[in-house]
């Protein structure tokens, strides 16, 4: 169940306007919404190691904090998806919505998947000359060239030619952009067109529903930077450390 873009945009209008602290424009809210999932959606990353370090987890059901990041993480979690293209016989472009790579399969003769390690690449200079170690057709091995190429070896693999259809990666997928979609009215007033929400031309939120509230006012945090105003962003941003707090007690 995805987030309403219109239901955040008018309350973060309604908690802005409150106090007359300002009016933030659709353009500012795009760009705010999308800056605010992309740092809530990456905490969860750093707050699995973080709880998994301090052994966070319990036996309860709905509260095992690591399993509630899974959970949230989850519907962004795409599994054994082919890359998009293979070049120069062995290097193969991501899809383009990865935002962290998984576990890399490669399919031996189109039968059966291997894991392909991921390997340095100084490492990978060794192992090509120790004939125990060097990567061969049904063991190969990747180096990460580039944040959207891999590079995959033995470069020519006798177990059958990397190719779209055998190559494939489990990964986790970054959150579609946020758009607040409108059209411009006319004011009955004679004054200023303002802007109507366009539901057929807007894209939700796609954090978790219970993120509503943290997007909220970490986009009031981020208004209050472009509004200049020190006591939204003090506002905001107790509110977001309250809810921290909560879920860390």
């Amino acid at each position: 169940m995805a987030i309403s873009v219109d239901s955040v945009y008018q309350k973060v209008l309604a908690l802005a306007n409150k106090e007359q602290r300002g009016y933030i424009t659709p353009l500012e809210f795009n760009l705010l919404a999308n800056q605010a999932q992309d740092i809530i959606f990456e905490q969860y990353f750093y707050d699995i190691k973080q709880w998994n370090d301090q052994k966070a987890g319990n036996a309860t059901e709905y509260s095992d904090l690591i399993d509630i990041l899974a959970e949230k993480i989850s519907p962004f979690e795409k599994f054994k998806v082919a890359v998009t293209a293979i070049a120069s016989t062995n290097e193969a472009t991501l899809p383009t919505d990865v935002h962290k790579l998984g576990t890399v399969f490669y399919a031996v003769g189109g039968a059966y998947d291997v894991e392909v390690e991921r390997v340095e690449k100084n490492d990978l200079h060794y192992m090509e000359r120790t004939a125990i170690a060097a990567p061969v057709g049904v063991r190969p091995v990747y180096v990460r060239k580039s944040n959207t190429v891999i590079k995959l070896f033995p470069a020519t693999n006798p177990s059958g030619a990397y190719s779209t259809s055998n190559v494939t990666v489990n990964y986790v997928a970054k959150p579609a952009e946020v758009y607040w979609g409108y059209v411009l009215i006319p004011s009955s007033s004679g004054g200023n067109e303002y802007p109507l929400w366009d539901p057929s031309n807007s894209v939700d939120f796609t954090l978790h529903p219970s993120e509503e509230n943290t997007l909220i006012y970490k986009i009031l945090e981020l208004a209050g930077i472009v509004l200049a105003d020190p006591g939204l962003i003090q506002v905001a941003g107790s509110k977001d450390i309250q809810k921290i707090q909560q879920e860390k007690v």
